[in-house]
């Protein structure tokens, strides 16, 4: 197996930078009293008086996107005061316009003050709405039960944790382990209220129904419930279940229009083939199929890798589809977190943004004779 070098020249687009609400790096802090430093400095050393003085006017404006109103006004009050200390020559008529430097002064403190009040209210409402994202989708254990795991999701709305992919990792009867993943249909927060509902179903169906079947039955009447209620709505999604046996060596899977998951083995990756069903929210509950899925045998380093169809259709600028199987073997790692970290850096290498919400989940078996 070659391993692939992962790309780190692209940043995820969905890290909160500090033009996005996250506070302001070094730099910018350091700017307003680096250019003091620097004016004063270069007006005591020259022998004869230099015009700069204007670059003092930009102080005020740029300490309001680092500081609060009162370190805004004490920045002002030494801009005045260098431009009215003789020893620096800044205040001869014609070097800079102080009563211009003083209303500048003035409404960079209001605008701090503006900006400062701002600020608390949307981090207060950031807070809030993560909070209650991650309610939907909390973040997953690094294991559950027999079987390590991890989730990674991107929205491909900005500022949003959830959007129209789910995924789930739950304890089932007789100590086996059922997990989800799926797409409902629409994107972004208009999404929200349907992966909320089918994740309610699923935590509820994991710890009583007997089989996959009937936990893809439910989720299918959830959907099919909620669209009766809303008039001319027709919802759907694809999903894809699975089941760990309770010593962790097989897994039952079941796809209802969902891409089947990737089986890592041995250094190759192989997409595990599935007979699918219909997609959830089309009567799948009406007509559900005696088998319950196909089981899998497993050994010991065998990986799962589940994934939406933002990662396995996503494009780069030629219109070339994202090589999945291609690229996975050279990205694996014993860390689950660490190979879905990889994919997502890999995929923004070749399609360079997200087109759509991307979401990743990696299980891996770990008998209880393993650590």
């Amino acid at each position: 197996m070659v391993k692939v070098p992962v790309p780190a020249a692209r940043r995820d687009p969905h890290r909160r930078g500090w033009l996005r609400g996250a506070p302001p790096p070094r730099w910018v802090r350091v700017l307003p009293l680096a250019l003091i430093v620097v004016v004063g400095s270069v007006t005591l050393a020259s022998p004869n008086p230099i015009d700069v003085g204007f670059l003092l006017g930009a102080i005020p404006p740029l300490a309001v996107m680092s500081y609060g109103p009162l370190a805004t006004a004490v920045m002002g009050c030494v801009v005045v005061a260098l431009l009215t200390v003789p020893v620096f020559g800044l205040n001869h008529p014609g070097n800079t316009d102080l009563e211009t430097i003083c209303f500048v002064a003035v409404l960079s403190v209001f605008l701090s003050y503006v900006r400062s009040r701002r600020d608390a209210q949307l981090n207060l409402e950031r807070m809030v709405a993560e909070a209650a994202q991650r309610a939907v989708v909390p973040p997953l254990p690094e294991r559950v039960g027999t079987v390590r795991c991890a989730g990674l999701y991107r929205a491909a709305q900005l500022g949003t944790l959830v959007g129209g992919d789910f995924f789930d990792v739950r304890r089932g009867p007789a100590s086996g382990v059922r997990a989800v993943m799926g797409d409902v249909q629409g994107h972004g927060l208009a999404a929200v209220s349907t992966v909320a509902a089918l994740l309610g179903s699923f935590r509820e169906a994991v710890l009583d129904r007997p089989d996959l079947t009937a936990v893809a039955a439910a989720l299918d009447r959830r959907l099919m419930v909620d669209s009766a209620e809303v008039r001319n709505a027709e919802l759907f999604a694809t999903a894809v279940l699975l089941e760990f046996s309770g010593d962790a060596r097989s897994v039952r899977m079941v796809t209802c229009g969902h891409p089947p998951p990737v089986l890592l083995r041995d250094g190759k990756a192989t997409e595990i083939e599935l007979v699918p069903w219909t997609p959830l929210g089309l009567g799948l509950s009406d007509g559900v199929p005696h088998q319950d899925g196909q089981v899998l045998p497993l050994r010991p380093g065998d990986m799962l890798f589940l994934a939406s169809d933002g990662v396995t259709e996503a494009r780069d600028a030629h219109g070339a589809f994202y090589p999945l199987l291609d690229r996975l073997p050279g990205l694996a790692d014993r860390d689950p977190a660490v190979l879905a970290g990889h994919v997502l850096a890999d995929l923004l290498a070749h399609s360079g943004t997200l087109r759509d919400d991307v979401t990743m989940l990696v299980l891996t078996p770990c008998p209880r004779d393993t650590p």
